[in-house]
C-alpha cells in the first residue's frame, strides 16, 4: 500500500527559522538514519524537504485564466514542509512512522504528520 507522508509546519516556522546549523545536527542524523532504514526495508520510494515557502509560486485559476502568484496559498497558516513517499504493508506501519518522526523532539522537527492513502 502507497501512502505519503506530509510534514505540516507553520509558516512562522520558516519565517524566524534561525537556527544554527550545528544544532540541527541531531535532526539532520535522526531523518538520515531514518530514511536509511526506510530505503534498506524496500519502504522508501520517495522523501524531500521543502525549500522555504516564501520561495513558492502558487497558479490559481482566475475567471479561465492560470495565474501565477509568489508564495504559498494565502489562506494558510500551515505549510507543507516536507513528505515521504512509502509503500508498506498497511495503514498502521505508516502511522507508526509518522509517530516516530513526531515523537523526535529535536530541532525543526515537525508536530504534525498527515498520512494519506495514495490512490491508484
Amino acid at each position: 500500500m502507497k501512502y505519503m507522508l506530509l510534514v505540516h509546519s507553520a509558516l512562522s516556522d520558516f519565517e524566524t527559522r534561525d537556527t544554527d546549523p550545528a544544532d540541527m545536527q541531531e535532526t539532520f542524523d535522526f531523518m538520515m538514519k531514518l530514511n536509511t532504514e526506510l530505503q534498506e526495508s524496500g519502504e522508501l520510494l520517495d522523501a524531500a524537504g521543502l525549500s522555504d515557502p516564501r520561495q513558492a509560486v502558487t497558479v490559481r485559476n482566475q475567471g479561465g485564466a492560470a495565474v501565477p502568484t509568489d508564495g504559498p496559498y494565502a489562506e494558510s497558516k500551515e505549510v507543507l514542509g516536507g513528505y515521504w513517499v512509502l509503500d508498506v504493508a498497511s495503514k498502521e506501519r505508516a502511522l507508526e512512522i509518522a509517530q516516530r518522526v513526531v515523537g523526535f523532539d529535536g530541532p525543526g522537527c515537525p508536530d504534525a504528520i498527515e498520512v494519506r492513502e495514495a490512490m491508484s
